[in-house]
């Protein structure tokens, strides 16, 4: 969103990005704050988990303010967004990624006809209908290099005083994942108009040194799928940051592929480790060779201990995330990825480098690989699927974080029931806040 913002402000057009959550609002008083406000147009980014409060925030605006909507949720659902009556301002749903094509309906409106890849409802067939016209496709992968920097103005909380004390900014190095994980909303299956790109990499120095003059950030976060993904990309960024001495000033944290770092030879990790690089989030997900294989990861357990060991030997943290009730997936199986949670923990005990995990309970997102498969087997509605309801671990303290980032479909997809699965949740999450409080 504000990278959208960003740019759209660039091209001259008045914007606001309201973070209603980082506010503390209610779902009224957002309402209230847009209609005050009065904006030709609001933008909503469409997620499976929140889309009812979006679009009952939607159904509440003026009938003056034109509505247009994106993410992952409109991407995968479209024709059902533009039909879902709570929507009936909505005149555009833009699949995909928006910058310059949000510019253009900003322009005007009956520009939408001309825009690849947006959708709106045509009012008389009561159908929705897609624009686009040769020579337009250039709108659907914006040039990443000549974007302007995010302005972190539109963040509410970007940049931030992370515990150690540093000033830390999230960062964006990539756009598009290669790899197909069954569940994940990124995956290449369910993305064929993503073309994936990378930064160049003075680009992104040029930006981090921008956020160091400007902001005093010292600590960077890069969250898309591809920094540490890659060997080319590892290589190339690596060099430009070891040239740029950035491992004298900063420290930043990036998700990883453990088929990609498992291959990486040891020079490869000392130079990440000498440039700074803090903390690996790796997608490890179960401890079952099956599930593995099932879900497409292209890893194994002994990919995942070798690689786990070898970052944390160098200095190097390691965040691991896990999931627990995937289809098909049997109790046993379930067992083998609590095991392999407390064989990391072990194995990293008296490393310099921690290990650190953080394990969900599974649920179906639409337009994912999972989600495809499990609609083919005739046993759900998507209704079904998309029922989400919060999940209480507990009233402890330690668990309070973890109920933000659980939900369920109240759906049995394997063997082990909701009730087996909530344990091992809170009982994962207590000996992880356990852990971290011994460290102290």
């Amino acid at each position: 969103m504000a990278y959208i913002a960003t740019y759209a402000a660039t091209q001259g057009y008045q914007v606001g990005v309201l973070d209603a959550e980082a506010a503390g609002l209610s779902v009224a008083a957002t309402i209230d704050l847009i209609n005050q406000a009065a904006p030709r147009w609001a933008g909503f980014n469409l997620l499976a988990p929140t889309y009812e409060i979006s679009v009952t925030i939607a159904a509440a605006l003026d009938s003056d303010i034109r509505v247009m909507v994106g993410g992952h949720h409109a991407k995968a659902m479209p024709a059902e967004i533009l039909t879902d009556p709570r929507l009936a301002h909505c005149d555009a749903l833009i699949l995909g990624e928006a910058e310059t094509r949000v510019v253009e309906l900003l322009a005007d409106h009956r520009n939408r006809t001309s825009l690849p890849g947006v959708m709106w409802l045509d009012t008389v067939l009561g159908t929705p209908v897609t624009g686009g016209r040769p020579g337009t496709s250039h709108h659907l992968a914006p040039d990443i290099n000549s974007l302007p920097f995010v302005n972190r103005e539109f963040l509410a909380q970007d940049p931030y005083v992370a515990d150690d004390g540093r000033i830390e900014a999230n960062m964006v190095g990539a756009r598009g994942c290669p790899y197909d994980c069954s569940f994940c909303g990124a995956a290449v299956s369910a993305n064929p108009d993503v073309t994936i790109r990378v930064r160049d990499p003075l680009d992104i120095l040029a930006e981090m040194h921008q956020l160091r003059a400007e902001r005093q950030v010292t600590a960077f976060r890069f969250v898309d799928d591809l920094f540490l993904g890659a060997r080319r990309v590892i290589d190339q960024m690596m060099g430009a940051f070891a040239q740029a001495r950035i491992g004298e000033w900063a420290v930043w944290d990036a998700t990883g592929r453990i088929n990609v770092l498992h291959r990486a030879p040891d020079a490869t990790l000392d130079l990440l480790a000498a440039c700074g690089l803090r903390e690996v989030a790796l997608g490890i997900e179960s401890g079952s060779e099956r599930m593995l294989t099932y879900i497409d990861k292209r890893i194994t357990r002994e990919m995942i201990l070798s690689v786990v060991q070898r970052l944390t030997s160098r200095g190097i943290k390691v965040k691991g995330y896990f999931i627990l009730g995937f289809p098909t997936e049997t109790r046993e199986e379930m067992g083998a990825t609590v095991d392999l949670i407390h064989r990391l923990w072990d194995l990293t005990d008296n490393q310099p480098g921690t290990f650190r995990t953080s394990v969900f309970q599974f649920r179906p997102y639409p337009g994912t690989p999972e989600w495809t498969r499990l609609m083919a087997t005739g046993q759900y509605t998507a209704d079904q699927l998309l029922d989400y309801a919060p999940v209480d671990l507990g009233g402890e303290e330690a668990l309070r974080g973890r109920d933000e980032f659980n939900f369920s479909s109240g759906i049995q997809f394997g063997e082990s029931s909701e009730e087996e699965i909530h344990q091992h949740l809170a009982d994962l999450a207590l000996a992880q806040h356990a852990r971290l409080q011994g460290s102290m």
